[in-house]
């Protein structure tokens, strides 16, 4: 096979380059000058961008455009947020938008902040996968905040009514001015050297956006981010985002929503501890009923068989004893006819049956047998024995 008929198609290369372009991409924002406006009857809006050297075509889709609040003129210097993407069919690249600025709407703080969270983002700070679930049953809870303000109060009007028995520390910081965003990290810091801690509160009561500058500085980001427990974010301001409300694990709208967030409601738990109360003993009874059946039907079985064993032993046993009894009537008779046999050659070789021939035994006093004259010398006493008894006798000469 040759390097020609390994070569890609247009189709393949075209998707090579979408993937290299659009996998891990992120929004960015562009500044530059807006050229060549056009509005299709579709609803999407086509442009360019361009700055003193390069253009990049955009593509402003139709639900975007119907609520886009700037007005595209022909030369307005902008910023736009997007993400880079490539048309495959003719493998152009393109820049999608979903917002834009006037240059000169966008003052140097606004800047600032985009700035920042363009570097939270490349350091996938922002990366909602990283954000961490909160405990379900928090014990010791960590509040930053401005002990001359109402978060504090706040809170532990929520915490004594969800779930008293909660220990709440509270590291003072100000959460506005020059010096915030140096106190609100070293709060940080303290709560990352204390024990047994479940999560952690940050923020104020509310104010209006000069007054939330500390929650997008960047360091305290960062140190949202490093804290080894959770953090919800409680500025307290329903319009704006802060950059902390971002980085943070949990968002709250205000200081009392956040201790609702970090603490159980005492009677939910108790109406779910009841539950599962109930749900328990339900289970017990019905495993309890079903193993009481299991078992009555083992038991059943069991008896059969070994009602069934038992009649096949019984069976066994009758045939056994049927065999059984004749061999022993013929053993005994065998055994009866050989004694019968051996008493009679017994009685045949009986000293006895030999004295009912006519003959006689001589025996000394001590019993000792006299068989030849000389153990019957003149005078000697001796007992003879016939057939039917035994006489005295002496020797007299």
């Amino acid at each position: 096979m040759t390097a020609l008929d390994e070569a890609w198609t247009v189709s393949r290369l075209a998707r090579m380059i979408k993937g290299r372009v659009e996998d891990g991409a992120e929004p960015v924002w562009v500044r530059g000058e807006l050229v060549g406006i056009k509005r299709y009857p579709s609803g999407h809006l086509y442009f360019g961008l361009r700055d003193a050297t390069s253009k990049v075509d955009c593509t402003i889709w139709r639900g975007v455009a119907s609520r886009l609040r700037t007005e595209l003129i022909e030369g307005a210097e902008v910023f736009a947020l997007g993400m880079a993407s490539v048309w495959e069919e003719r493998t152009s690249l393109r820049f999608t938008v979903t917002q834009v600025l006037p240059a000169a709407a966008v003052g140097a703080q606004a800047q600032s902040v985009e700035r920042i969270k363009q570097a939270l983002l490349a350091d996938g700070l922002l990366d909602p996968a990283r954000k961490r679930p909160l405990p379900a049953f928090a014990a010791r809870v960590v509040v930053i905040t401005s002990v001359a303000g109402a978060v504090v109060h706040d809170i532990i009007t929520v915490a004594r009514r969800r779930w008293p028995s909660v220990e709440l520390l509270v590291v003072n910081s100000a959460v506005q001015g020059e010096t915030a965003p140096a106190e609100l990290v070293r709060a940080l810091h303290i709560v990352s050297r204390l024990d047994a801690i479940d999560c952690c509160i940050i923020g104020r009561g509310g104010g209006g956006k000069d007054d939330l500058a500390a929650f997008n500085d960047e360091a305290v980001c960062r140190a949202i981010a490093a804290s080894p427990v959770p953090v919800i974010s409680a500025v307290g301001h329903e319009v704006d985002v802060t950059l902390a409300d971002l980085v943070a694990d949990v968002r709250a709208a205000t200081p009392s929503q956040a201790a609702e967030f970090a603490l159980p409601d005492r009677h939910d738990v108790a109406v779910r501890v009841a539950g599962l109360h109930t749900a328990l003993n339900r289970a017990l009874r019905n495993l309890v009923t079903a193993r009481r059946a299991r078992m009555d039907r083992t038991r059943d079985r069991i008896g059969a068989a070994l009602l069934d064993q038992l009649r096949r032993s019984e069976r066994r046993l009758l045939t056994v004893q049927a065999r059984l009894a004749p061999a022993l009537s013929r053993a005994v008779d065998t055994r009866r006819s050989k004694l019968a046999r051996l008493t009679a050659q017994l009685h045949a070789l009986s000293p006895v049956a030999v004295l009912g021939r006519g003959y006689s035994l001589a025996r000394a006093g001590d019993g000792r047998l006299l068989r030849q004259v000389a153990d019957l010398p003149a005078g000697t006493a001796f007992t003879l024995t016939v057939a039917d008894g035994a006489v005295a006798a002496r020797v007299e000469d």
